[in-house]
């Protein structure tokens, strides 16, 4: 099973669980519009090579769709349409103003040149720019994209509209209008949705403890933040392998090594080595699972001994070990929820580049936490109500929204 056709089980049970009118259900199992593009790039050796493109808008009901763009040789057409099927549910159960989209290259950009990859960059915008627009389509950075190929995209299309349109896209460097707060807002909302699990379950920080898998961007921040607020921090992993401190770590002073130990975290001192699989395993109050999908499944669920699950990766736990961790009374802040500050700062990031009126990085964080301590609370409610898993609580919380929505326009 991969992981999108895993995503549709939990969604076929809150369809079921909530009685979705079919109407709705109809309507949402397709995309709205989706674009495939050709894009001829001049090679450094002077060659045209042409690369395929997408972008889907699944649904406009609740807003404009919003999406990253991802650059990656396994991206199709039919993962774009799953992926902005899932980022319509992630906006929704945070409330945000916004449906889905995702767009995707072909490509490994590893292979290209600087000059190259801005050229692909910018050719992509344009191919897609009848699509895109701050008020109709607002794409983001994803798998193996960032600020600077959203800066090219974004003055590619302000040089097509004759002036500066920085609502275009997020996640941008603060220069062009991207917003404070941007770079931690996947892990503090990881933080937002553990502090919420804390007082639903009664747990007080201090005497929690926390293992995290995928010491990135979103496992950094994540153990970072929660070692603000007290928790001790036992073990850490990445693609190389993992480190274990019995007595606890300083995220900050294994993040500083990381950097000096070309990515590997091996030899931390005071550290002993420990496997990705390990560490899933670890009995600890916390398990933030933040690297690759389906890392929980049937096989190993039975002896995980966390109290609490973040998911700060996508997809990371199966349906079938969802039930089994149901059973085990183990609370699991699924992804599309744990997961979501990502995509409402950035949502804020366009609020901003709209009124061309900046926050303070504590005001991003107030108004996201205010945000995420909603959705945790609804999906909360939606689980107790329909007695399902807060996965499937977290769909039926998204479906309803866009069901209010489309039945207010008069679609269905």
């Amino acid at each position: 099973m991969d992981i999108f056709e895993m995503a549709k089980i939990p969604l076929q049970q809150a369809i079921e669980a909530m009685e979705l009118d079919e109407n709705t259900a109809s309507i949402i199992s397709q995309p709205e519009k989706v674009l495939e593009v050709s894009i001829p790039v001049r090679m450094d050796n002077g060659k045209i090579r042409v690369f395929t493109g997408y972008r889907s808008q699944h649904s406009t009901a609740m807003g404009p769709a919003k999406g990253g763009i991802r650059f990656h040789p396994g991206v199709t057409m039919d993962e774009v349409k799953t992926l902005s099927f899932w980022m319509t549910c992630k906006c929704a159960v945070a409330n945000l103003p916004y449906g889905g989209g995702k767009g995707g290259i072909i490509v490994d950009p590893r292979e290209l040149s600087e000059r190259e990859l801005e050229a692909l960059s910018r050719e992509y915008i344009y191919k897609i720019s009848a699509l895109v627009g701050e008020y109709t389509d607002i794409p983001a950075p994803d798998v193996n994209t960032n600020g600077k190929i959203m800066s090219w995209m974004m003055d590619e299309y302000s040089r097509l509209r004759g002036y500066a349109v920085p609502g275009l896209i997020t996640g941008k460097p603060l220069t062009l209008g991207g917003s404070l707060g941007r770079n931690a807002a996947t892990g503090y909302g990881v933080l937002v949705s553990t502090k919420e699990a804390f007082k639903k379950i009664k747990i007080d920080p201090k005497t929690a403890t926390c293992a995290v898998q995928g010491f990135g961007n979103v496992g950094a921040f994540s153990a970072q933040l929660l070692h603000d607020i007290g928790v001790k921090i036992l073990a850490v992993s990445n693609s190389k392998g993992g480190i274990y401190c019995k007595e606890g770590m300083d995220p900050y002073a294994v993040e500083k090594y990381l950097q000096g130990n070309k990515g590997i975290l091996a030899g931390f001192p005071g550290s002993e080595p420990i496997s990705n699989a390990d560490l899933l395993e670890l009995e600890v109050t916390v398990l933030v699972p933040s690297a690759l999908e389906l890392q929980i499944t049937k096989e190993n669920a039975a002896r995980i001994k966390a109290k609490i699950i973040s998911e700060g990766a996508n997809g990371p736990t199966t349906p079938d070990a969802d039930e089994i961790l149901k059973e085990k009374n183990v609370l699991v802040i699924p992804d599309i929820l744990a997961n979501s500050g990502g995509v409402t700062v950035s949502y804020f990031e366009w609020v901003q580049n709209l009124s061309r009126f900046y926050w303070t990085e504590k005001e991003v964080q107030e108004k996201q936490e205010q945000i995420m301590v909603e959705a945790f609370r609804a999906v909360c409610q939606a689980a107790e109500k329909y007695n399902v898993t807060p996965r499937v609580a977290a769909y039926i919380v998204a479906l309803g929204r866009i069901e209010a929505a489309m039945k207010a326009r008069g679609w269905c």
